[in-house]
């Protein structure tokens, strides 16, 4: 009767990913900062702002209007 599985083993490949440690307690590096990174920062905190001073403008004009 044929056997289900061989009987020796087969070698298989490591299948995880190698990462290297993301943590400074790990030995990680930091990385270098990108521009594209700072521009687009900048850019999500002129416009949380500008949302801001909107809804305070907004907010003001309704309670000062008759």
């Amino acid at each position: 009767m044929p056997q289900p599985f061989p009987n020796r083993r087969i070698p298989r490949h490591h299948l995880t990913i190698h990462r290297s440690p993301h943590h400074r307690a790990h030995g990680a590096q930091a990385k270098p900062l990108r521009t594209s990174d700072l521009v687009l920062a900048l850019l999500g905190v002129v416009l949380l702002g500008g949302l801001a001073l909107g809804a305070a403008f907004t907010l003001a004009a309704g309670a000062t209007a008759p």
